[in-house]
């Protein structure tokens, strides 16, 4: 993941005038499981109220959901 977002991003040093027309393709179940796994657990809880302990104990739960509205980008 994080080689095809470096890609991404010397690309776009490159060429200022390059215009992306998404970047949804990149983000994976592997990838938000992994990035919230980074997100420290003191965190302050989301605007829903969740805790990140209660997050990462539902992530099965809500991420099909999150990732069709991340590619329909919605």
């Amino acid at each position: 993941m994080a080689t095809k977002l470096e890609r991404v991003a010397a690309k776009a040093r490159s060429n200022p005038k390059l215009r992306f027309t998404s970047l949804a393709h990149h983000i994976t179940p592997e990838s938000l499981c992994m990035n919230l796994h980074k997100i420290p657990g003191k965190t302050s809880p989301g605007v829903d109220g969740l805790t990140m302990e209660e997050t990462k104990k539902g992530f099965r739960q809500w991420l099909e959901q999150t990732l069709t509205s991340i590619h329909r980008q919605a």
